[in-house]
């Protein structure tokens, strides 16, 4: 589909400057547009690339569109103005309503006529699945799990008994939502398996990524709020729970009953121990360790950046020196002349 900068404008209540008769079709990078193209400059460190872009048209915001080459559409927020009209013009694929030949339903199962339920999908007693819903090639629904109207389950996903999804809920392949967490008890030199009878709750508009997984909780629920974004790869475990509107990036693990505020923003790798509280509105950048509660808000981080390894090596080196100069001190009661040791770190 194509579309004019006009009705572009009106639709999405945003300024226009140049031809509203302007059509896109498409949307590409600064750097790569071409002829019916639109693109988007938020980044300031992208904005080199505005005075040669060849896009039919481009958003951004006011202090930006006077150097902008071609019509521009004026957003406060060129961002979420630019996701919007990309949306518009590539919507989802219109659903097939109905049930494969080869899927498997439980005749306990309820499943809306206007729902798309995929080749080998297998839905257990009791479920209900929601208007127009997809639940995609070799999705596994388990006994009186519950999905709320217009989700959407790509393929291969994994919702165990009892898990409950709100509406507009996109869940990627690979995800398993509803796994037992990871619950023993210690007896002697064994291990007893506690089990995990609570459920995993999902709110509306959340989106799970690629092989995600979220265990069900152990005596309570684990619950994602309304509109939190999950990347790849993302290990939640049991009674966790996670405020709306919080995102978090791939290959962070969160430990059983560790609670997260709303509107938080977790940066890759992170990981958080169990039985801790972080407060709304806090942001934690990449590969952080999270050992203890945050209450206020605020932006967080540890760790060492990295450096070249024989840098990295004299840092290590460093450390060990203090840690043995702390220990000695310790033994025998008396500081060491700090600078002295400085000089013989050297």
């Amino acid at each position: 589909m194509s579309i004019a900068l006009g009705e572009l404008a009106v639709r999405f209540g945003c300024e226009l400057r140049g031809d509203p008769e302007v059509r896109v079709h498409a949307v590409a990078a600064l750097s790569s547009a071409g002829p019916g193209t639109l693109s988007f400059l938020s980044n300031p460190k992208l904005a080199s690339q505005l005075a040669h872009t060849r896009a039919e048209a481009v958003v951004l915001d006011a202090r930006s569109a006077a150097s902008c080459p071609a019509p521009a559409l004026i957003s406060p927020n060129p961002h979420a103005l630019f996701a919007r009209i990309a949306a518009l013009l590539y919507p989802e694929p219109p659903l097939s309503p109905g049930i494969h030949a080869s899927a498997i339903v439980d005749a306990s199962a309820r499943v809306d006529a206007s729902a798309e339920v995929c080749a080998q999908a297998v839905i257990g007693a009791g479920a209900m699945i929601g208007a127009r819903c997809l639940i995609g090639p070799a999705c596994l629904i388990g006994a009186q799990v519950q999905i709320g109207a217009d989700s959407r389950l790509v393929a291969r996903v994994t919702v165990a008994a009892r898990t409950q999804l709100g509406e507009r809920v996109l869940v990627h392949p690979g995800a398993v939502l509803g796994a037992d967490g990871f619950g023993y008890a210690r007896e002697g030199e064994r291990w007893l398996k506690v089990p995990q009878i609570g459920a995993v709750r999902i709110g509306d508009d959340v989106e799970i990524g690629a092989n995600t997984t979220i265990d069900r909780g152990a005596i309570d629920d684990t619950i994602i709020a309304d509109g939190v974004k999950l990347d790849n790869q993302i290990q939640i475990g049991h009674n966790v729970q996670i405020g709306a509107h919080t995102a978090i990036a791939a290959c962070t693990g969160i430990s059983g009953s560790t609670r997260i505020g709303a509107r938080c923003m977790i940066g890759g790798g992170c990981g958080f121990a169990g039985h801790i509280v972080i407060c709304d509105d806090v942001v934690i950048t990449g590969m952080a360790m999270v050992s203890h509660s945050i209450s206020d808000p605020g932006v967080y981080s540890n760790g060492i950046p990295i450096e070249p390894a024989r840098r990295w090596r004299r840092v290590v080196a460093r450390l060990k020196l203090m840690a043995d100069r702390d220990a000695r001190a310790g033994k025998s009661g008396q500081s060491e002349d700090p600078n002295q040791q400085d000089q013989d770190d050297e």
